[in-house]
């Protein structure tokens, strides 16, 4: 098949899904309501709570969803062939992943922009609430680590990458000071700025890496373990408005005009998918994920299709942030199709590869030796590189080798394809970042407001000092983790507590729908189905994982943390599915009807 004819059916899907599918949940199911005060305006701190242009609001929640998962997942399962990938990142994100992510949105914004945890306390029981808490608190530190892991990684002793993407911080610094303060609204004037600074850092590291300032910004493994989680706890505990969320609205421009240039690159150079649909590893014994195609492909592309930790971010930073609720579609749902597409490309990029030297840059050397393949074009893309790719096992690499390709194809860009690549692993490593800063400010909200429970003060988000501790203690935590460098072997565990996760918050929502619409119980179908779906998939990998991996591997703390998430999640569905017979059951007519006086029947929850 022809690269572009799957990129133009691909962009037809999620563009039909974003346009019918969410209009019908948006319109039937949830009802949103533009004239209801979000939680931004009857909540304003100025710190975490405040209306954010829709615009901005929707790159910080992009940029804070859009990890590593949509890259470098659908790099990995494209050990398949491009077929079983393709299917799952259409039909879950349309389906499951962006229906996930709006309901969850919509339920914080109702529940006063509290976390998960708390709407599964509300809405299933304390049960299913404790459980859920601990269940994300765990996730959580689990995948900032691992995030991490990757940043390192791709920033090690690289002083152009390390340059470019620190420089990211005073710039969102200052365009959060010039749109907040100094000319607060000027969004565009704001824009201008940070975009063209953004450019001129990525210039300035090319010219960083060639002068004799280079090793101010050439770090190794050890120090960026230090000095990841000390951003990360600065990106915790500042006010929202001065760099999580300018930073990660300028990173998007990046990362939506790559994705967009890629794009257009695919439409300009017609590459060929030079992997099969399917490839002899749909089975199992693959030399890269080792299951079979299902339940792998979905657990290893994770993000592209759907992925627990949106609700994290729906149920943490953005529904504080959400200036009306007519704005809850294009955020939620709409964050999460884009996302499929970045999957979608990232998928063809890989595809576009030869199997042998796809196969050569994945896996390890003894994994490459057994195959006894011959690559095909790999020595020549080291040439043009000027890098070493063979036995680069991760995803990254072979991303940037097959982005830098087709990028290199285009008129005129031919003879820079090492600073196409450069770029690339530049690209990738922000689309990380975003996810981590992201990442541990909601881990300081969950630990704050179950710390609540107990000191109340801590619940108070305008008590400065309670977010200054929860987010050291969450920093410390995974950068514990990360310097210890313990989570490498936690990292094929990710995918199922990621999805895990997933399966919790469709648990929830389908609770949420069932109670709102007693009228319309089949309404609850939309996240019931997914959950179904996604439950015996998870389940059934995290059975393959600790019996074909773990116990022969014996990696004991995989095996106890992926029985501990089992525990959980099934305490969870267990108390949910208790709750769903009990509504059920319930006579029609004792209950409330569906629409009161035109207003939404799903009515915000009090304390």
């Amino acid at each position: 098949m022809n690269a572009l004819t799957l990129l133009i059916v691909s962009a037809c899907v999620l563009a039909l899904g974003y346009r019918y599918y969410c209009a019908f949940i948006t319109a039937k199911i949830l009802v949103m309501d533009e004239t209801r005060n979000t939680p931004a305006h009857t909540m304003e701190d100025g710190k975490d709570y405040m209306p954010m242009n829709k615009w901005v609001l929707f790159g910080h929640h992009f940029a804070a969803i859009a990890g590593a998962g949509p890259l470098i997942g659908p790099v990995l399962a494209a050990q398949y062939g491009y077929m079983p990938g393709a299917l799952w990142i259409l039909i879950g994100g349309v389906f499951a992943g962006a229906v996930h992510d709006l309901i969850i949105l919509f339920a914080s914004v109702r529940h006063k922009g509290k976390a998960l945890y708390k709407i599964a306390a509300r809405e299933t029981g304390p049960v299913a609430g404790a459980a859920t808490a601990v269940a994300t608190l765990f996730i959580i530190v689990v995948a900032m680590a691992g995030l991490a892991v990757a940043v390192v990684n791709a920033l090690h002793n690289s002083p152009w990458g390390f340059f470019t993407v620190s420089m990211t911080i005073p710039i969102a610094i200052l365009v959060g000071l010039y749109m907040f303060v100094w000319r607060k609204g000027k969004i565009t004037e704001g824009t201008i700025i940070g975009v063209t600074l953004l450019f001129l850092s990525v210039i300035g590291g090319h010219w960083i890496m060639n002068s004799p300032y280079a090793h101010h910004f050439n770090f190794g493994p050890e120090t960026l373990k230090i000095i990841l989680p000390i951003y990360g706890f600065l990106a915790a505990a500042l006010p929202v408005w001065l760099l999580l969320a300018p930073r990660d609205y300028l990173s998007t421009y990046m990362k939506i005009g790559t994705v967009f240039l890629l794009a257009i690159g695919i439409a300009v150079v017609h590459p060929n998918l030079n992997m099969p649909a399917f490839t002899q590893y749909i089975h199992g014994n693959g030399p890269i994920v080792p299951g079979p195609v299902w339940p792998y492909v979905c657990i290893t592309i994770a993000c592209g299709a759907i992925s627990g930790f949106h609700s994290l971010i729906g149920s943490g930073t953005t529904p504080k942030m959400v200036d009306n609720e007519r704005d809850i579609p294009f955020i939620g749902y709409g964050a999460m199709v884009l996302e499929s597409f970045v999957g979608m490309i990232a998928l063809i990029a890989a595809t576009s590869l030869y199997v042998n030297d796809y196969l050569a840059i994945n896996t390890t050397a003894a994994v490459w030796q057994n195959l006894h393949l011959t690559p095909i074009e790999l020595p020549h893309l080291e040439k043009l590189t000027g890098e070493s790719l063979l036995n680069r096992p991760g995803g990254a690499v072979s991303l940037a080798v097959g982005m830098a390709y087709i990028f290199n194809k285009i008129p005129g860009m031919d003879g820079i394809m090492q600073y196409w690549y450069h770029f690339a692993i530049m690209f990738e490593a922000l689309f990380i970042l975003t996810t981590i800063d992201a990442g541990t400010r909601v881990a300081r909200y969950i630990l704050g407001e179950s710390i609540g429970h107990f000191i109340p003060k801590f619940d108070d988000p305008k008590w400065y000092w309670g977010g200054i501790i929860c987010a050291a203690t969450v920093s410390f935590a995974w950068g514990y983790l990360l310097y210890e460098g313990n989570i490498t072997t936690i990292w094929p565990m990710f995918g199922v507590a990621n999805q895990l996760l997933a399966t919790i918050a469709l648990a929830i929502g389908t609770t949420i729908i069932l109670k709102n619409h007693p009228n319309k119980k089949s309404y609850a179908l939309i996240s019931f189905i997914p959950f179904l779906f996604i439950g015996a998939t998870t389940i059934a990998a995290a059975q393959m994982n600790i019996l074909n991996v773990y116990l022969p591997g014996k990696m004991v703390l995989n095996i106890i943390m992926s029985l501990t998430m089992l525990v959980l999640a099934g305490i969870i569905i267990i108390d949910s599915v208790v709750k769903w017979i009990k509504i059920l059951k319930e006579q029609t007519g004792e209950q409330k009807p569906e629409i009161i006086q035109g207003q939404p029947a799903y009515q915000e929850q009090e304390d």
